[in-house]
């Protein structure tokens, strides 16, 4: 199979999602050219709303590959990925994204995440959403605590 008939995949699985009531996003993610994660959006049939496509995908590769990292993967995605999924796609570390559609055509199908994109920009304190910095005298024990594990796995 070559980088077409992945994306494909990709494309094939979000309108098979649509079709049995999901939305209109697939993923699939591959390793030395076999599938090893896939995914479509599973938000409304699940009631998560990190359950995107990229999501799903990746959280099957790494169970797959028993890594919390894709390096050595690529990821085939339907739509351009949303601000959460990319997050996501970084931590991750695949050697390349591809996706088929412009975030602009999920825009115009009602998936608009403009809005994200331009509040993440932000400094905090201007964001429309409050998020606010709450000074507590243990906010930092848990990165203490981390710095001093000596058997901690960076990622």
């Amino acid at each position: 199979m070559n980088e077409s008939d992945f994306i494909h995949q990709a494309i094939q699985l979000a309108v098979e999602n649509v079709q049995n009531g999901g939305g209109p996003f697939g993923a699939i993610v591959v390793k030395d050219g076999r599938v090893i994660g896939s995914g479509v959006n599973r938000v409304t049939a699940t009631s998560d709303p990190t359950a995107h496509a990229e999501i799903v995908a990746i959280r099957q590769a790494c169970l797959a590959l028993q890594n919390f990292e894709l390096r050595g993967c690529v990821i085939y995605c339907s739509c351009e990925p949303c601000p959460m999924c990319l997050g996501a796609i970084y931590w991750a570390r695949p050697d390349r994204v591809f996706f088929a559609a412009p975030g602009s055509a999920a825009a115009e199908a009602g998936f608009d995440d403009t809005f994200i994109k331009e509040q993440i920009c932000l400094p905090t304190q201007t964001q429309q959403l409050p998020l606010s910095y709450f000074a507590h005298a243990q906010a930092l024990a848990p990165f203490e605590a981390w710095k001093k594990k000596p058997d901690k796995i960076a990622y």
